[in-house]
């Protein structure tokens, strides 16, 4: 025990003198951890949001009643038949989009807050019957917050969260279709989230749907008079059992998958950086350990003060990279919310954290630790009593370890291409690609050493038939001997670089694949939204307008088929031709689709349900018909599933005759037509879209599907040139000596400046070369592959050779810096310093 200690004490005084080791190691555990953590927050915050997010101030419904199919909105009169019949625990909504002054569309939702207050008061008592705990979590929702005088006497207020709020600076009102409001801001822990609250009656106004509800949510368990309830509801609307945020969850999952793969690979790069750290810190001590041993301390002690030296820095990287993580979620957090809320319609809920995230953290980050040091740990402990440190590197025997993970990558690369043609599925495909990503930088000492050998095999040449000075010879030999203690640098490096590279060319292929798309997708100059009871009237407007050529419609109503939300549409027969962007079809579609005997169906939808052409099926808002899928059409950024069917078969089914939209095309300026039905109409420049206006959101709005993953690709980048920074810099200590040999040769320290600096810029520009084919790899991978399966999106492969230039000039610029400042502070130390610390 006293050895124990005696090693431990020698240990800490050991990092006093030289804290720059302590620093590297606990760095690369701070990073990771960070990474790890801040991601996992936004993720589970998310998941957590979807099931436990509230029916406006009220507890979470059990069941819903919906419309019926084919109908957009609920008669209020239902909800009081439902009162009358006893069900007395539920709660009318009604939700929809409004504009304010300013053109932004804002989601509000409207209920009787009064119903909502009182059942989350007789909620929150039966609770704390039951759960002391639950107590804790329902919000003070009466406290002096709420004005219920204001709301009991009609005054137009709105309700939200704090951080909601601090959108509208210190405005305490702001105006919705022209009609002004009051704000009233509740704190966060009322589970609000991005919620615009209000009573119903003032929603239905802002609306303009009077009389009409979006849904009715049911607090109590009906299971036991479901039958009762189905029988009251007749026709008018549906009976569905709340799936607790299920659906949700199944949507945003290939998402949240994404986000989890590239915070993995940071944790994966930090421990890297972490163990070039222990590996230079127990290379630096090799002659310290083996005296420690031959003055009687035994192994066993010295191994236990080792470990638990790594377990200490383990544990303060771990604390300072779970507070640090929290704090990238908290800045993570509002990107991830629009990007859930615009593409999913999902409400994200103000951040939690856990004590557990911490624990689990610390003990991930110790396994890998341990995994990837102990058989650095077991050599020095084996090592004879009479080595000394230049015999640690033959030891370690480093074109050994080259082979091994020379074929472990080849291994695993094999399994990787033998598996990835037969998966089907993105979450076998993510894991495949792992294995991919764990293969590629283990390959790279043996590839960087063969391209060292075939530079300099080129410069030995050269210099016999031109003649070259001895030194740039002996530095390119050199730079293969530091290949070794820079490889895991370089692996990490080169893990960002592929990232990187792989994204740039997912981001650059999807853009262009959808501006293509969009062109052929959008045929009309201006497409309108009017309300649903002036959609005649603006049909009769255009008629009239000279220059307006054409008016095409669009109907769609919301379903399911087999338990996932779809969008049945159905269009003019001329948009039908000139819009569906087809990926395959049948020979027979277009007669067929007109004759209501085929569909068409989203590529997605798709390749979610595994439907191919030809296939035939029945859809759940028209049971009476068996379809051919007559055809498979292109489908972006649509969370939901499509199938498109013939206005023959909408009118048939009695589906809703008013369309949803109209796409007019126009000769001539389409502001003055849009200015024409603004004032003749008053419709809101969010419910006008000009093609370039489409096609502009479009791209912004699609973007942000990737926007998350890009932010962590540039950490990742930042992490690895960290990682770069602290292996110069400790490389760079240890080869004071050997320059400092060479000064007193002769060489300068102008030409000893330029020497490291090319050394570095070779293996930099190999690594880079390295990253360019292997990040081309994991994009064809991500792209024809991962999107393909997870969000069924079929994209061409674009080579963006500027943006690679960018990123290799990044690697070039971010290594010159790393070695810039410590070999500026060592070469201004004494000449002698250096040469003693050769055998100090």
């Amino acid at each position: 025990m006293n050895n124990f200690w005696l090693s431990l004490t020698v240990f800490i005084s050991h990092y006093r003198q030289a804290p720059l080791q302590a620093g590297a190691i606990t760095i690369g555990i701070i990073l990771a951890v960070m990474l790890l953590t801040g991601v996992r927050a936004t993720n589970e915050n998310a998941i957590k949001s979807y099931s436990s997010v509230t029916e406006l101030l009220s507890q979470q419904a059990k069941w819903n009643i919906t419309p019926s199919l084919g109908k957009k909105h609920l008669d209020e009169s239902l909800y009081f038949d439902i009162r009358a019949a006893g069900f007395n625990q539920s709660l009318p909504v009604i939700e929809g989009v409004a504009t304010s002054t300013d053109n932004r569309r804002w989601r509000i939702q409207g209920s009787d807050l009064i119903a909502a207050l009182s059942s989350t008061l007789s909620n929150s008592d039966n609770s704390s019957q039951t759960n002391s705990e639950n107590s804790h979590s329902q919000p003070a929702l009466f406290s002096t917050a709420i004005p219920l005088g204001k709301l009991l006497s009609g005054t137009p207020i709105v309700i939200m969260s704090q951080s909601m709020a601090k959108q509208f600076d210190k405005e305490p009102k702001f105006s919705l279709s022209g009609i002004e409001l009051e704000i009233v801001a509740l704190d966060d822990s009322s589970q609000l989230g991005s919620s615009i609250l209000m009573d119903i009656s003032l929603a239905q106004k802002i609306l303009k749907q009077t009389g009409q509800l979006s849904y009715i949510a049911l607090f109590s368990d009906v299971s036991n008079q479901r039958v009762q309830l189905e029988t009251l509801l007749g026709k008018r609307g549906n009976l569905i059992e709340s799936d607790n945020g299920d659906s949700l969850t199944a949507l945003t999952e290939s998402f949240h998958l994404n986000l989890t793969a590239m915070s993995l690979l940071a944790f994966v790069v930090g421990l890297f950086i972490a163990y070039n750290g222990v590996r230079y810190s127990l290379l630096k001590r090799q002659r310290l350990l083996t005296q420690l041993q031959q003055l009687g301390v035994n192994k066993a002690a010295l191994m236990s003060a080792l470990l638990t030296e790594l377990a200490i820095l383990v544990l303060l990287g771990s604390i300072a990279g779970f507070i640090l993580g929290l704090q990238l979620s908290h800045w993570l957090q509002p990107m991830v919310s629009v990007t859930l809320e615009q593409l999913y319609g999902a409400k994200i809920l103000p951040g939690n954290w856990q004590w557990s995230w911490l624990f689990q953290a610390f003990a991930l980050t110790l396994f890998a630790a341990l995994a990837a040091c102990s058989s650095l740990l077991l050599q020095l402990t084996r090592q004879a009593l009479s080595g000394s440190s230049n015999h640690f590197t033959q030891i370690s025997n480093t074109a050994k370890v080259q082979k091994y993970q020379l074929f472990t990558a080849l291994f695993l690369g094999t399994i990787a291409c033998i598996l990835l043609p037969l998966s089907q599925d993105y979450r076998y495909t993510m894991a495949l690609l792992g294995l991919v990503i764990i293969a590629i930088p283990l390959a790279l000492p043996t590839s960087l050493t063969i391209m060292v050998n075939l530079l300099l095999t080129c410069i030995n040449k050269l210099q016999q038939k031109i003649g070259f000075k001895g030194l740039l010879h002996y530095q390119i030999a050199e730079t293969k001997e530091l290949i070794a203690p820079l490889s895991l640098a370089m692996m990490a490096m080169l893990l960002a670089l592929t990232a990187n590279i792989s994204m740039n060319t997912l981001v650059g292929s999807f853009e262009t694949t959808l501006k293509q798309w969009l062109e052929s997708r959008l045929h009309a100059e201006l497409y309108i939204r009017p309300a649903a009871d002036q959609m005649l009237e603006v049909e009769s407007f255009l008629a009239k307008q000279a220059g307006v050529d054409a008016v095409y419609k669009q109907w769609y109503l919301r379903s399911q088929h087999e338990k996932l939300p779809i969008n049945l549409v159905t269009r003019d027969e001329v948009s039908l031709r000139e819009t569906t962007v087809l990926k395959s079809s049948l020979k027979s579609l277009w007669p067929e689709l007109q004759r209501g005997t085929q569909v068409m169906i989203s590529e997605p939808l798709a390749i979610k349900l595994q439907i191919n052409l030809g296939d035939e099926l029945t859809l759940a808002a028209i049971p009476s018909k068996r379809f051919t899928v007559g055809g498979i059409f292109y489908d972006y950024g649509n969370p939901y599933g499509e199938i498109i069917t013939s206005p023959k078969v909408w009118k048939e089914q009695d589906f809703p005759a008013t369309p949803l939209s109209l796409a007019v095309g126009y000769q001539g300026k389409t502001d003055r037509l849009k200015q024409a039905l603004q004032e003749q109409f008053s419709i809101p420049d969010a419910m006008i879209y000009s093609q370039e206006k489409i096609k502009q959101q479009a791209i912004i709005m699609f973007k942000k599907t990737f926007s998350i993953t890009q932010v962590l690709n540039t950490l990742t980048l930042l992490v690895a040139a960290i990682g770069l920074f602290s292996a110069c810099f400790m490389l760079t200590q240890a080869r004071m000596a050997p320059m400092a040999r060479l000064y007193t040769l002769g060489v300068s320290r102008v030409q000893l400046t330029q020497m490291v600096f090319i050394q570095m810029g070779i293996i930099v520009l190999f690594t880079c070369f390295v990253a360019l084919p292997t990040g081309a790899i994991l994009g064809y991978l991500l792209i024809y592959k991962v999107t393909l399966q997870a969000f069924g999106w079929s994209i061409a492969m674009e080579w963006d050779w500027l943006a690679y230039g960018k990123v290799v000039a990044l690697a070039l610029v971010a290594s010159l810096f790393a070695v810039a400042l410590p070999l500026y502070q060592q070469t201004k130390k004494p000449l002698i310093s250096s040469l003693q610390s050769e055998v100090l």
